[in-house]
């Protein structure tokens, strides 16, 4: 069988520059915006964060694909990735458990890559001009053509993509039993979220994006979670407002990622597109309440505004991104709702950020007793 990376493929970027590489994956074209991720393991979660919607990923580290793909390690259906840029992509694989080979992997979903590029040059490119559309093909190698496709790319700024992941029915995960229901609003939920909220005894319902407040309220929860998700949160005009309507009825809720951004927006805070974004497991993060730091999980290219947040009366801040001093976490003051612009699931990551689930445990308890 012909080897797919004997085809040349080519990486043209929104401002004219050009990779030539290797084909990976399915043959064909891809388009996207360009980002890229510094974790040095974890590519099949990764692969399969629904936040990566609409996004063509860069991996920095240099080797992907050599300890092919587990089942237990997917964090949706399948590949949410628009396109995947390595270095040197592994056509063999070694680790216990492994059910095949990377390629094959990107193949049944049908995502077209590139590889034997110098990523570390791309990502260098990236951090100085930052984040922008790109275009990816196996099919057509005229660099004229695909630097006027690429100029056809809507940006990332103003799109809504969490209606193309998010669960078109609601379902139930957990024992129905348990002493705490949480509603999760699924806006792109990751599988690891809902396995740690019921590895902590929570029977959840997983709610459509498009689910009104009566609906989730008919459920009765005792806690709401607004899960991580693809796109521009500051569009999300009805999510907002749903968001508003749970946190005014009182139940505890808990914010990650994009549901961070759509609480604090909730709230009359704004968001911004940021320069690079954040992608990795790597990232540093202060707690400001406990004083202690975190290695912590993150991917996200919008950010609630530090300018917005000190105007606030009503949100305070708790966590610090410290490589760059950016919103990492808020709590509102006179209500039980807190949100984190990182993933405390970690799923690929170091587990430091975990103990947010058990805050959010206990500040459910708490509130069962309060009402009791």
């Amino acid at each position: 069988m012909e080897n797919i990376q004997d085809s040349p493929a080519l990486l043209v970027l929104e401002d004219g520059t050009v990779f030539n590489g290797k084909a990976i994956g399915a043959i064909g074209t891809t388009t996207g915006e360009i980002v890229f991720n510094t974790g040095m393991t974890g590519y099949q979660e990764i692969f399969t964060d629904p936040s990566y919607f609409g996004q063509i990923l860069v991996m920095a580290t240099s080797h992907i694909g050599n300890y092919g793909v587990h089942k237990e390690e997917t964090e949706s259906e399948g590949i949410k990735l628009s396109g995947l840029i390595t270095k040197k992509f592994s056509d063999v694989h070694s680790r216990i458990g492994s059910l095949g080979d990377a390629q094959d992997y990107l193949m049944k979903d049908m995502l077209v890559g590139i590889c034997d590029i110098d990523t570390r040059k791309l990502v260098r490119h990236i951090r100085s001009c930052g984040a922008m559309n790109a275009i990816i093909s196996s099919v057509n190698l005229d660099e004229t053509d695909l630097k006027e496709e690429v100029k056809q790319i809507p940006s990332m700024q103003g799109l809504e993509l969490s209606s193309k992941v998010s669960v078109e029915e609601s379902y139930e995960v957990g024992s129905a039993i348990a002493d705490r229901r949480v509603a999760l609003l699924d806006l792109g939920v990751k599988r690891s979220i809902v396995r740690c909220l019921v590895e902590r005894g929570c029977f959840v319902k997983v709610f459509p994006l498009a689910s009104s407040f009566a609906e989730i309220m008919l459920w009765n929860p005792d806690g709401v979670m607004i899960s991580n998700g693809p796109g521009d949160p500051s569009v999300m005009t009805q999510t907002i407002s749903l968001t508003k309507e749970l946190i005014n009825s009182g139940l505890p809720c808990f914010g990650i990622c994009l549901g961070h951004q759509i609480i604090a927006l909730s709230q009359g805070l704004k968001t911004k597109k940021m320069f690079n974004g954040h992608r990795g497991i790597n990232h540093p993060v202060k707690n400001l309440i406990s004083g202690k730091s975190e290695i912590t999980s993150q991917n996200h290219g919008f950010v609630v505004t530090s300018e917005s947040l000190d105007e606030s009366m009503t949100v305070e801040l708790t966590h610090i991104h410290l490589n760059d001093n950016t919103v990492a976490g808020v709590r509102l003051k006179e209500k039980p709702v807190f949100s984190v612009q990182y993933h405390p699931e970690a799923s690929a990551g170091p587990h430091d950020s975990r103990y947010l689930f058990d805050d959010f445990i206990e500040m459910i308890k708490k509130h069962k007793t309060i009402k009791v």
